[in-house]
């Protein structure tokens, strides 16, 4: 799989498009709620150029042998962490979030694919929602005082 450059647009875009293709297929309403939410803007893109990331991440994973069942049957842990280590920047990591939640609940349902994608980015950006985990702790505290 080819590499973006560390915090580029095209790299926080490629995880959106692999929360949007992780379900097996992409819904026009995942497609209308992000251009809605105004997405490619907010990840620098060129305007039309998600989906010209979606299709080439497909067809990277499809060229990489794994035509048989599920696209994530093959992206493993490293895969994902090496995805999620192409976003560094805490704001640019809660965007990519942020826009990926509300694409993975565009259609009211969260598959599986798409659940493994947002959970890793979590993890590796020890993000909740979008938030940073001490934000919501010293709201927490604020409220125990």
């Amino acid at each position: 799989m080819r590499s973006y450059p560390h915090n580029s647009p095209e790299a926080a875009a490629r995880i959106v498009a692999l929360v949007l293709i992780s379900d097996g297929h992409v819904c026009s309403s995942e497609f209308d709620l992000l251009k809605q939410l105004g997405a490619e803007r907010e990840l620098g893109l060129e305007p039309q150029l998600l989906p010209h990331i979606v299709y080439t991440l497909r067809e990277e994973l499809l060229a990489g042998g794994h035509e048989t069942g599920s696209l994530m049957g093959h992206v493993d842990d490293s895969a994902l962490a090496s995805l999620m280590a192409e976003i560094s920047d805490p704001a640019l990591q809660r965007r990519v979030l942020r826009l990926s939640l509300a694409a993975a609940r565009a259609d009211g349902h969260l598959a599986d694919g798409e659940t493994l994608v947002v959970e890793a980015a979590r993890h590796h950006w020890k993000l909740h929602d979008g938030e940073e985990p001490s934000a919501k702790k010293k709201v927490a505290h604020r409220h125990a005082a």
